[in-house]
């Protein structure tokens, strides 16, 4: 970051004292949000490339939305940011309109009791459990992360801090800590706190296994929690926000209580030159650009790429995307020549996938029917995001899209997993999302004359698919007006082949369940092993299934590196050194 100008300071050590919620935690936000934090005035600011996080809790005094929009322009000049989130305890007039969340911070004090009712069942638990706190972050973390997040429904910044845990806890300036319970060698629940702020910890997120299930070990560690706490002489521990009843009903169960308000804001500056946006359009109309050239310049660095060896024998594994803005074929060409064998999840040619689309076409079940699941604005709403502008003056500037998607069809006719799938491909093609990475890399495999395998069957996959619950594409669909905000996190993730990055991008697809995830991990393990033995192989499955396969892998006897920086030719490097956006930064967005 440049010098600072005068009303704009650097965070200074003794922040620590003076924090009243979580995300006064600077080490922390840095990590978490990848970014430089800086002070203007009493407010705190995370500036990550064009991407701005503002903290309005004053340090010192009192809440003034006034003093509070004054420093935000003024961090807003600084950074050079145009995409904003901000929290308040009440947001700016100017930032009502873009209010994301209303709640409110739940605090307990340290010196809270045991419930009453809680105390014989701890007892057990106890004697059952193992707690303790560290800072490793194991393949059982691993695992009971990919568990968790498999079957339950966050929202996506939540997300991704799941995927950002274990940075926090290398980073050297963070003071993150792992309360875990083990149930012999099992890990059956765990919570993350941050011990960094003087007078309160705070409880940052948690997960439980359903698989390892121990009756009341998240109890267990909650109680665990406040009695460190008390042992580090914090006055409170922050439990977050409210959420839902649910939620607040178990944080008041144990003496919590809300405190401060919360208001969460999410929005992008724009320019409100009419002129300069017409003129883009028409600019963009114009512009004849040849099909070769573009694709050329869509050429990326496949980096979602891990080696995998034992005992001398060498293969690789991917994670892939089944629709992206960028294009990975002359990385494929690369890598696929020092392959005999790619294996894929399923099968990718034509009569597969025109199967597929048959089986997805049939009438959805009663009571799955998506059309019936969401009210009239809510479909209204999806429409105008899938299908885009409309109108005559939208096609004066040639900026209505041509092939718009049938919504109401596809939520009343196909199946849920379908119309999921059909609608969500819909938009990416219209925000110009045309590649498809498993198809582009089917295609150069065969073109090479690679032996091409497939781990499952088409009954296998659609089972799978039929399994995931219509609510989970219901609630992409209520969430489409965050879908461009989710693109940008995921390109950016991807790119950089930051896969715990994408925890809160792809990971929150509604095919990502349990069913979907897990239980085909085990099956993709078992089938790909005997490949990546003999070595010279490659395998490629969707990204979300790398959380759990490397640690299988390393189970498994296997060697697994990351390999960021990707299979690409010379000429290629020397072409992204000279493309205005080479750098490539692997934050993934929002995460606090």
């Amino acid at each position: 970051m440049p010098s600072l100008p005068p009303d704009v300071s650097p965070v200074p050590p003794e922040i620590m004292a003076l924090a009243r919620v979580p995300e006064h935690s600077a080490s922390l936000m840095r990590v978490a949000a990848r970014g430089e934090a800086f002070l203007v005035g009493d407010y705190l600011f995370v500036s990550e490339g064009s991407w701005l996080a503002a903290v309005g809790y004053p340090l010192r005094g009192g809440y003034s939305p006034r003093a509070f929009e004054a420093a935000l322009r003024t961090a807003l000049r600084h950074s050079g940011a145009r995409r904003c989130d901000a929290v308040a305890p009440r947001l700016p007039a100017r930032l009502l309109p873009r209010m994301q969340e209303n709640d409110r911070y739940f605090v307990v004090p340290a010196g809270a009791p045991v419930p009453p009712a809680l105390r014989g069942p701890l007892r057990k638990a106890e004697e059952r459990l193992r707690l303790e706190e560290g800072r490793e972050f194991t393949p059982a973390h691993r695992r009971l992360w990919g568990e968790f997040l498999g079957r339950v429904s966050l929202p996506p910044r939540v997300r991704a801090l799941y995927g950002r845990i274990e940075a926090l806890l290398a980073a050297e300036d963070t003071d993150a800590r792992l309360l875990n319970a083990w149930d012999g060698e099992r890990l059956a629940a765990c919570l993350v706190v941050d011990a960094a702020p003087e007078r309160f910890d705070t409880y940052l997120l948690g997960a439980h296994s359903r698989e390892y299930y121990a009756p009341h070990a998240s109890d267990a560690l909650f109680a665990f929690m406040l009695k460190l706490a008390r042992q580090r002489g914090k006055r409170f521990v922050h439990l977050g926000l409210g959420v839902n009843e649910g939620i607040a009903r178990f944080k008041r169960k144990w003496g919590g209580r809300p405190a401060l308000r919360y208001q969460r804001a999410s929005w992008e500056e724009r320019d409100d030159d009419a002129a300069r946006v017409i003129l883009r359009h028409l600019q963009a109309a114009n512009d004849d650009v040849r099909p070769e050239l573009e694709h050329a310049d869509a050429q990326r660095p496949f980096r979602m790429l891990w080696e995998v060896s034992r005992d001398g024998k060498t293969s690789w594994i991917g994670g892939t995307a089944h629709f992206f803005r960028y294009s990975f074929e002359t990385a494929f060409r690369y890598l696929f020549r020092k392959v005999d064998t790619v294996i894929f999840e399923g099968h990718l040619d034509e009569d597969s996938l025109d199967a597929v689309s048959r089986l997805g076409k049939r009438p959805p079940d009663p009571g799955a029917c998506l059309f019936d699941l969401m009210t009239e604005q809510e479909i209204r709403a999806l429409e105008r995001v899938v299908r885009g502008p409309e109108g005559p003056f939208w096609r004066l500037l040639n900026a209505e899209y041509a092939n718009k998607a049938d919504v109401r069809w596809h939520l009343r006719r196909t199946r849920p997993w379908f119309a999921f799938f059909s609608l969500w491909t819909a938009y990416l093609e219209r925000m110009g999302w045309r590649y498809s990475v498993d198809l582009e890399a089917w295609r150069v495999a065969h073109r090479l004359g690679k032996r091409v395998l497939a781990m499952e069957d088409i009954e296998e996959q659609v089972a799978a698919l039929e399994s995931v619950p219509p609510e989970r594409a219901v609630n992409h669909f209520r969430a489409c007006r965050s879908w461009a905000a989710y693109l940008r996190a995921n390109a950016r993730a991807y790119l950089a082949g930051d896969l715990e990055g994408m925890m809160g991008t792809s990971t929150e697809f509604p095919t990502r369940t349990g069913v979907v995830i897990s239980e085909r991990d085990q099956r993709f393990r078992e089938r790909m092993r005997p490949y990546l033995e003999r070595g010279r192989c490659c395998v490629l499955v969707g990204s979300a299934h790398m959380l759990n396969l490397r640690g299988m892998l390393v189970e498994d006897g296997f060697s697994v590196t990351p390999l960021r920086q990707g299979w690409t030719p010379l000429r290629q490097r020397i072409r992204d050194a000279l493309r205005k956006d080479a750098p490539i930064d692997p934050s993934g967005g929002m995460a606090w």
